[in-house]
């Protein structure tokens, strides 16, 4: 028989996180403490849940336009311009997606053409690469390091531009590192794009979990950005709705026209009970937000201070709910400390190369789980480290 499938999809990995959920899968044991999942461990706010509830009892069940619901894009452009400072028109420049992965997806199949290349920090949430691969783009990976604390750098960034470099994926706050871009980096990167003529797709879908004193920056917040910048965020993550797959995109109209058509054929609209939920949100969740980021910030801390006391270099994270401890003293790769800490100790982690190949040596630790979670998983992960310094 003809082989039913396309060499192109053949040839993108699966998901490297993915492997060790199944491995945690088939342990089947209720004594295993996952600590890999980058997903809240908060409920969806109440009130929020009940405006989807309350529109499902109003029999608010039909297709949206294929933008979104408009009072939920007037809401969302009312608070990006009341955080962060940037306007956007609710009609023509901004469009509801099926989560962030989707507005990923259809911002680069919208802008590149065959042979395009698009620059991808690495290490980054997984999705970026097969994403530029299955839209005929040629993806190069700059590899961030952690004597820069997993930032991007000018001279990183200019060194990976070529003649046929058209985007810069943008990742932060970045997954799997923590990592964020201060104003005067981001200053540096938007002038560098203005040089060569470059567009950038900014994942902030982390944006309102930032612990530094100046909070989230967005580079199309910088002068002449906002022209060349499709913004990415969401729900997910900041208001614990992964569950309800709803994000949008952000940019130039001429960009979202396009994602709009895309999304058109491929997706109708998002889901109809998960955009009047998200009203509620944009209107009414923000404190919500807040309490969840100042429990972040404590668990954060508290990892951040276990790794220092059990021997285990680690940057300190300004974003997300990641920490991204180095493990190479220990003489392990990063698939092997996995591996056996989940063999030994049932805990599991998500190795760094899961997220590129620069993620080598680290280990990635969500803190989205209670503090009482995260005190006993650590002391596995002492016991673990412990003995592989005694025999090492």
């Amino acid at each position: 028989m003809r082989d039913p499938l396309g060499q192109k999809i053949k040839e993108i990995k699966p998901s490297g996180i993915r492997k060790f959920f199944d491995l945690v899968t088939e342990m089947n044991d209720p004594e295993v403490i996952s600590l890999g999942v980058g997903e809240p461990d908060f409920d969806t706010p109440w009130h929020i849940r009940e405006e989807g509830i309350y529109s499902l009892e109003k029999g608010r069940t039909f297709y949206t336009s294929n933008s979104g619901l408009q009072e939920l894009r007037e809401a969302i452009c009312r608070y990006t311009e009341r955080n962060f400072g940037l306007s956007y028109d609710p009609n023509k420049e901004t469009l509801i997606t099926v989560g962030g992965s989707e507005a990923i997806d259809i911002a680069l199949r919208a802008m590149v053409d065959p042979g395009d290349e698009v620059l991808i920090p690495q290490p980054s949430y997984v999705s970026y690469e097969p994403c530029a691969i299955l839209a005929d783009a040629v993806p190069v990976i700059i590899e961030l390091k952690e004597e820069n604390d997993f930032s991007l750098t000018g001279r990183e960034l200019e060194e990976a531009i070529t003649d046929k470099t058209k985007i810069l994926v943008l990742p932060f706050p970045n997954n799997p590192t923590g990592s964020i871009l201060k104003e005067k980096e981001l200053r540096e990167i938007a002038e560098i794009v203005e040089k060569y003529d470059l567009y950038v797709i900014s994942d902030e879908i982390y944006a309102a979990l930032t612990y530094s004193e100046e909070g989230h920056i967005s580079i199309a917040s910088m002068p002449g950005m906002k022209e060349r910048t499709v913004v990415i965020n969401g729900f997910s993550k900041a208001f614990a709705m992964t569950g309800w797959r709803l994000g949008y995109a952000q940019g130039p109209e001429v960009i979202i026209d396009q994602m709009r058509k895309i999304h058109q054929y491929a997706i109708m609209c998002a889901p109809t009970t998960s955009q009047y939920a998200a009203v509620e949100a944009m209107n009414n969740g923000e404190k919500d937000v807040e309490t969840m980021r100042e429990a972040y910030d404590q668990r954060r801390r508290f990892l951040l201070d276990s790794f220092e006391k059990m021997g285990l270099r680690c940057f300190e994270p300004l974003g997300a709910f990641y920490v991204f401890p180095c493990v190479k003293d220990l003489g392990l790769t990063s698939d092997k400390f996995a591996e056996e800490l989940l063999k030994e100790q049932k805990l599991a982690v998500v190795p760094g190369t899961a997220f590129g190949d620069s993620g080598e040596g680290f280990i990635r630790v969500s803190y989205a789980y209670s503090l009482e979670e995260l005190e006993e998983a650590m002391r596995r992960m002492t016991k673990f480290v412990e003995a592989r310094l005694k025999n090492g």
